[in-house]
């Protein structure tokens, strides 16, 4: 009897092994430089292993108001790394959003180039994190390209809807400060000799720093 309960007791007493943490998911990116277009201002890269799961809390502050988003590192985690890291470096800081549309088909404020449209980017280039599914409902964030795998610090906000093909990597979506896109809507756009609503706003849009 005193044998059982010496082994019972044994059995009890004896220490459960502890599962081992399981380690965050990852993703690899490929930041590839781009000499023919140089970097617009001083940054290097993101680093090229980064989190795969999380939320990035942006704060856009513009002089016309705040935006705030949540970008989520599991449908774009090299997208969502590359803007909070463009960010943390101040490329954004001070910069302007050069084009404003508000068609039928697309209603977007583009921001993100440093001296145009579409001119004026990081000094490098990565690939889409799409799946063809993408849509882009009001308040969506996204970046902007000019070509598949041509990624760079270029990014849009819609502010109506975008009907636009799932080319466009989706980082996530506004929380906080809609309006502040209705009033630069409301501000106009630099006519077009076309009459198309796609151009420059009429009262410039300033980026004057972005926090994440």
């Amino acid at each position: 009897m005193r044998l059982l309960l010496a082994v019972l007791m044994m059995v009890v007493l004896a220490p459960v092994a502890s599962a081992a943490p399981t380690a965050p998911p990852t993703a690899r990116c490929e930041f590839i430089p781009t000499p023919e277009n140089p970097a617009a201002r001083p940054v290097q890269p993101p680093k090229a292993v980064v989190p795969a799961r999380g939320i990035v809390k942006v704060t856009i502050v513009t002089n016309y108001g705040v935006v705030v988003a949540n970008l989520d590192r599991a449908n774009a985690p090299c997208g969502v790394e590359n803007f909070a890291h463009l960010a943390r470096s101040w490329f954004y800081t001070m910069s302007q959003c050069w084009r404003l549309t508000d068609t039928s088909r697309l209603g977007v404020l583009q921001c993100g180039d440093i001296y145009r449209a579409e001119e004026g980017g990081p000094g490098y280039r990565f690939a889409d994190e799409v799946t063809g599914k993408e849509t882009y409902p009001r308040g969506t964030i996204a970046y902007g390209n000019q070509g598949p795998g041509t990624n760079g610090s270029e990014f849009f906000i819609v502010h109506s809807f975008a009907n636009i093909k799932p080319l466009y990597t989706v980082m996530g979506h506004v929380t906080y400060g809609m309006d502040t896109l209705d009033r630069i809507v409301k501000a106009g756009i630099v006519p077009q000799p076309d009459g198309l609503l796609d151009g420059a706003p009429k009262k410039p849009v300033r980026i004057l720093h972005v926090l994440a």
